[in-house]
């Protein structure tokens, strides 16, 4: 009966699909991780405060630097993987993708739009003489 309990003792030490040593690995995961989200943030702040870039080319460059940070953040904290197990979280990603792009592309259509269609503004300043 105590050879029961102690095997039973045993293997109650890691949650259900885990191996024994996944907790370091999960551990060494992160600090990975936290430090490229980190590398990746002080050098946004450098190169947005440098003038060492050119500097329309610097907008550029953050955006480049926030997409690696989303990188960042999906594999090392949210683990997306192309595992067969990962593959409706990786659906969700891309339809989020999919409905910020169609907002910020929709948005910026209609400012364009409003932009053309909208009078100029020595015409706008006769008007308000006008009254």
């Amino acid at each position: 009966m105590s050879e029961d309990r102690e095997t039973a003792g045993k293997a109650g030490d890691t949650a259900p699909g885990e191996a024994r040593g996944a907790t370091l690995r999960g551990v060494v995961t992160y600090l990975i991780g936290l430090g490229l989200a980190g590398g990746l943030t002080a050098m946004s702040f450098w190169v947005a405060a440098t003038g060492v870039f050119w500097q329309p080319g610097v907008a550029i460059g953050l955006c480049v630097l926030a997409v690696a940070q989303i990188g960042i953040h999906l594999v090392f904290f949210l683990h997306l993987t192309t595992g067969p197990d990962n593959v409706n979280n990786a659906l969700a990603v891309a339809f989020g993708v999919l409905i910020i792009v169609l907002v910020g592309a929709g948005s910026l259509w209609i400012m364009s739009n409003l932009n053309a269609n909208m009078m100029p503004m020595d015409a706008m300043t006769n008007l308000q003489i006008q009254h």
